[in-house]
């Protein structure tokens, strides 16, 4: 791939292009969890509340086409929920997980939190790896989120 074209944008958590992500990130959930994923099981059972001004919605696009999606809405007035990170195990690998992650740091720093907060799966290993290698530090469970089983956090600076 010479010299991809990768485009980071905000769209409505409802739009055709965050629907599209995500009804392949539930799939691949679906798959690779042991009793499979039902989103509306889990504690972000719609994205109602990742839109501005509290929250955000990300999509990825690679050379135009969509090849991820991310976003964050409010836990409390300093501390930011990131939820619905996924990239396409098409181009995994190429860094965009790390810049989807930073991206949504950034700006959940910039709407005011002083702290992200996550939690993921036992089976998704890469993006255990992804938060301990971009500071996050496993903490003790905040919400009671049935599909997690590490929940992490990090200080903004």
């Amino acid at each position: 791939m010479a010299n991809p074209t990768i485009e980071i944008v905000e769209v409505p958590p409802t739009s055709a292009v965050a629907v599209f992500c995500l009804s392949h990130y539930f799939r691949e959930l679906a798959e690779r969890f042991e009793g499979g994923f039902d989103p509306a099981n889990s504690s972000a059972p719609t994205l109602d509340e990742f839109a501005p001004p509290h929250g955000t919605f990300i999509v990825v696009r690679l050379d135009g086409e969509p090849v991820g999606c991310g976003g964050f809405k409010s836990i409390s007035p300093e501390a930011a929920y990131i939820k619905r990170m996924w990239i396409s195990r098409t181009v995994r690998g190429l860094g965009l997980g790390r810049r989807l992650l930073h991206e949504l740091e950034h700006r959940a720093r910039e709407v005011g939190y002083r702290i992200v907060r996550l939690e993921t799966q036992e089976s998704l290993t890469e993006a255990q790896q992804l938060y301990r290698s971009s500071g996050y530090t496993e903490v003790p469970p905040f919400n009671d989120e049935p599909y997690a089983h590490h929940w992490f956090e990090k200080k903004l600076s």
